[in-house]
Order: structure tokens, then sequence, then C-alpha cells
């Protein structure tokens, strides 16, 4: 079953149904990754230049619903 938000996308045809940003193959666990890591939200935009602020912390909402 696809779902789809105003940002974050999980449909089991894109990368077998991991939440992505929306319209990419950027995973939600990608982003959460990088900054338990210690890289800074404007690093990973800066690496991912064609995300928005908004695209990057809405990753985080995937994970936050299923640690709740």
């Amino acid at each position: 079953m696809a779902m789809t938000t105003e940002r974050i996308e999980i449909n089991p045809a894109i990368m077998m149904g991991k939440p992505v940003i929306r319209g990419t193959r950027i995973t939600g666990g990608l982003i959460l990754r990088k900054l338990a890591e210690g890289v800074s939200e404007g690093e990973v935009l800066q690496g991912y230049p064609h995300l928005t602020t908004e695209e990057s912390r809405a990753a985080e909402a995937p994970s936050a619903y299923a640690l709740g």
C-alpha cells in the first residue's frame, strides 16, 4: 500500500517501500544516519542541494512515529 504526505512518500515500488523524500529516492533513513553521524543539517542540504529544510526535517517524522 502506498502512502504519500506533502513531503514523504512510502511506496513499495520505490526503494522497497522505505520512506523517501517525495519525488526523490533519498530515504529518510539516509538523512537520519547522516545527522546521527554528526553531519549538520546545513551540510546535508549542501550535499543534496535540491532538498529543502522542511523536507530534511520531515524525514524525521516516520521514525518519530515508529518510536512513539
